[in-house]
């Protein structure tokens, strides 16, 4: 809400989120908390019901070397790529590299903090509360709202759409075939053009 608020100063218009996973579910709840925080919101691959053998996968991947780190650039591609085998090695790790911390140990870390999963609070404690105040907040979105879903994502499957467009009727709704959770990693081209014929025609 702050950086809308900033961008709402600086630009005179309320700006429209795009919220890919957990940056969707904020946005939710900014919404919820201030229903003019933004004036659009598009959801990529995020709903308030989520698929749990999903979630469990992508925890599983991000925990595994959390703590551990990589003892190269290389070995975390490695380890991506295992995750990841629909989509093909980059020739450049630059963009990887982005997602990594060299610690003084000399060693490659993740750039986000474990405890977000096995801390005091950890994100997935109280999985029913959460999508009561999901659902909530959705329910009150009256802004224009669309859900970009990935055809393949282990998040988004058939029923947590028709849950979704239970909650927001009036959402669009886009599916891009040859997806995954990550839909602007795996069809970026095609990701770019729906949001923007979304934007041209809700916002120009």
């Amino acid at each position: 809400m702050a950086v809308a608020d900033a961008l709402a100063a600086e630009m005179g218009r309320r700006p429209v989120a795009i919220g890919a996973s957990l940056g969707g579910l904020a946005s939710i709840l900014a919404l919820g908390a201030r229903p003019d925080a933004f004036a659009g919101l598009v959801l990529v691959d995020i709903t308030p019901k989520m698929n749990m053998d999903g979630v469990a996968g992508i925890n599983r991947f991000m925990m595994a070397k959390a703590y551990e780190g990589f003892g190269s650039i290389e070995e975390a591609a490695d380890e991506a790529g295992a995750y990841l085998p629909h989509r093909p090695r980059p020739r450049s790790l630059d963009g990887l590299r982005k997602n990594l911390r060299e610690r003084a140990d000399g060693r490659f870390y993740w750039h986000w903090d474990p405890r977000f999963f096995d801390g005091p609070q950890p994100v997935g404690g109280d999985r029913p509360g959460q999508y009561q105040a999901f659902a909530a907040a959705a329910r009150s979105i009256s802004i224009p709202l669309m859900l970009v879903r990935g055809r393949s994502s282990e998040l988004v499957g058939d029923e947590e759409v028709a849950d979704f467009r239970a909650l927001c009727p009036a959402a669009e709704f886009a599916d891009i075939a040859g997806a995954r959770h990550m839909v602007a990693g795996d069809k970026n081209d095609v990701f770019a053009r729906t949001i923007l014929e979304f934007m041209t025609r809700r916002f120009a």
